[in-house]
């Protein structure tokens, strides 16, 4: 029987286990407590373009060949399952295209019979342009554009913009910490990131980055910034101004406190960092309205 939610990540944190598998639970975490979730896995920052020309034949799972960039660090596997929420979930890696056509992105996503797309975090940088970030730009432009449920986070919020028509700047140094969102007149009453809060509650993110989104896309509207960054959330939109199910965060729901203890512990944060990131703030509840959207709770 399958998985009554697909959802295709992409993951580009998968050198970093605990930010980067680790992280991919923490999304998934509340869609598994209301039934069985499939995880597709695409690594275009390691995969080959060669590979990618294969991915138009289908849904294909990804062999050690098809990622000559792959860090040994994190050994490959194809494919594992986690228990969450006391259910088996499953994470499979496939061929990603490696094309920016629109069009045929849109095709082979509906092929896969996704309810969601995820980018990720990432350590590369999107003012620091590399050529996979095409394909990457094209396959969440497509899904945002789709009206599928889509979720950009850090370098997948920066990517979503860019991909719509943002300028995308790289600051002095590194901003870490955690911020309230101020919220404009449209972020309010965002179903993503208010719906989990009390009226009127301060609702905070855990932010770790360097590059800065610095102008809203045409199609999208600003829901809120912080202190330190003037784009902090935005929602897609139609070209006739109808709300997108579609959003891009700077912040890092995903970053559970306890994954950011086992990040300090093996190394993967300095003292500096894992200082500045201590406090609560409302990812898991923004996670969990997020899968509210995609199952229509």
């Amino acid at each position: 029987m399958g998985a009554d939610t697909r959802v295709l990540m992409v993951d580009l944190l998968v050198e970093r286990a605990t930010f980067g598998h680790g992280g991919n639970q923490e999304v998934v975490r509340p869609f598994a407590a209301h039934g069985d979730v499939e995880l597709l896995l695409v690594t275009p920052q390691m995969q080959s373009f060669e590979a990618g020309a294969k991915a138009d034949l289908g849904e294909l799972a990804l062999r050690e060949e098809d990622v000559p960039h792959w860090d040994d660090e994190f050994p490959f596997w194809q494919s594992t399952s986690v228990d969450l929420e006391g259910r088996e979930i499953s994470f499979s890696r496939i061929v990603m295209p490696m094309h920016e056509d629109d069009a045929r992105m849109s095709d082979w996503l509906n092929s896969l019979g996704v309810d969601a797309v995820v980018c990720s975090g990432s350590r590369r940088n999107v003012s620091m342009w590399e050529d996979w970030m095409g394909p990457t730009a094209s396959l969440v432009r497509a899904s945002a554009l789709s009206g599928r449920p889509t979720l950009g986070i850090c370098f997948g919020h920066q990517l979503l913009c860019h991909a719509l028509g943002s300028r995308i700047e790289r600051a002095a140094s590194l901003s870490s910490g955690i911020w309230d969102l101020e919220f404009t007149e449209e972020g309010v009453s965002d179903e993503l990131l208010t719906s989990h809060a009390a009226d009127g509650a301060c609702v905070a993110g855990l932010f770790t980055h360097q590059d800065h989104v610095m102008t809203v896309p045409e199609n999208c509207e600003l829901l809120s910034k912080t202190s330190h960054n003037g784009v902090t959330a935005v929602r897609v939109h139609t070209e006739d101004g109808g709300a997108l199910p579609a959003w891009g965060v700077q912040f890092h729901p995903e970053a559970a406190r306890a994954r950011i203890e086992r990040a300090y512990e093996w190394g993967h944060i300095t003292e500096e960092e894992f200082s500045s990131l201590k406090g609560e703030h409302d990812g898991a509840g923004i996670l969990s309205s997020f899968a509210s959207v995609v199952l229509g709770l």
